[in-house]
């Protein structure tokens, strides 16, 4: 039987890109059975872009070879939930066997899913895969080929900024960046705590690189495949961090240490713990001086502590049951 996929979009303003991003769905050789778009509440007409792709979906022949059993399913919120759980609300709207979890500024070759699906079917401890994404303002350049994470925890895209021809094999990565992310049902079931396969207290930023996290420590790999490519429009990463609105500073900023409260295990902190301190000591000294309203952040962080707490225990729980196994 082969196995079904479903695409997840999660829109906010996306009205300059969804259009096109919704083409790219349709023109997969690998047949998707179901497309979810989630609104957060837009305000400059994505939600009427969609409805328009979708009568011009039904209306025409356009994409008659791909259309075949596809559903295009809208839900617009009546105010932005965030990322993290928008994506948690159409992973229960749906399903298959995988879930393609894509930004609406991102545009996939026609073999994206179907490269991604078969190795992942030929490798069932497989639960998450990304293609080679490149910047599509300058599309030889590495957007993301996965994530990485160095030795005090910090999570970076892998080749970004780097030319793409250094990034042609394929191979295990510690993580998917969320951009355009395949993963296995089987996966989201296992690693999900509470429900919640994105930790939904992330609101957004950061959110794949802590599922990537708990994946692993659940036993779960990552795969790069360099043969599937997307372009994707990266805006927010186009100007300096001073060009960051303060919300997605405060936002990345603080989902670290909501990751770090939550994963990290026993003495495992003690080794780096010189390097650690030195980076987070230049960290916090760099935003008492020029970005002070950061810190604001930490608000959030006290506040949800006790569930963060409990999330905790729930993650160790599984692993000690995993580990029994």
């Amino acid at each position: 039987m082969t196995p079904t996929v479903s695409v997840h979009i999660v829109t906010y303003n996306s009205a300059d890109d969804i259009k096109e991003c919704l083409e790219a769905v349709m023109q997969q050789t690998y047949g998707i059975q179901q497309v979810v778009i989630i609104d957060n509440a837009s305000s400059d007409g994505t939600v009427d872009c969609v409805r328009s792709f979708i009568e011009r979906v039904n209306d025409t022949n356009e994409f008659i070879a791909s259309k075949i059993n596809t559903e295009i399913l809208l839900v617009p919120n009546p105010e932005n939930t965030g990322f993290a759980p928008a994506h948690n609300q159409a992973i229960q709207l749906t399903d298959t066997d995988y879930v393609l979890v894509l930004n609406p500024d991102v545009q996939l070759r026609p073999n994206y899913v179907e490269r991604l699906v078969e190795y992942m079917e030929q490798h069932p401890d497989v639960g998450s895969a990304t293609g080679l994404l490149l910047l599509k303002s300058a599309p030889d350049t590495v957007d993301s080929s996965g994530i990485v994470m160095n030795g005090i925890w910090r999570a970076f895209d892998r080749g970004a900024g780097e030319p793409a021809s250094e990034w042609r094999e394929s191979g295990e990565v510690f993580g998917v960046s969320g951009a355009a992310a395949v993963y296995a049902r089987t996966m989201i079931k296992d690693i999900s705590i509470r429900d919640e396969f994105f930790d939904a207290d992330f609101f957004a930023y950061k959110e794949d690189v802590d599922v990537a996290w708990r994946a692993r420590q659940l036993g779960w790999k990552a795969y790069y495949c360099a043969e599937a490519v997307g372009l994707h429009e990266r805006g927010w990463k186009k100007g300096s961090r001073r060009q960051q609105s303060i919300f997605i500073r405060r936002m990345s900023y603080i989902n670290r240490y909501k990751m770090l409260y939550k994963n990290l295990r026993g003495g495992s902190w003690l080794r780096p713990l010189p390097k650690l301190l030195a980076y987070e000591l230049l960290t916090h000294g760099y935003i008492l001086l020029r970005e002070p309203r950061v810190l604001s952040a930490w608000k959030s962080f006290w506040r949800q502590l006790p569930v963060l707490r409990q999330k905790r225990q729930e993650i160790r729980n599984k692993i000690q049951n995993k580990d029994r196994l």
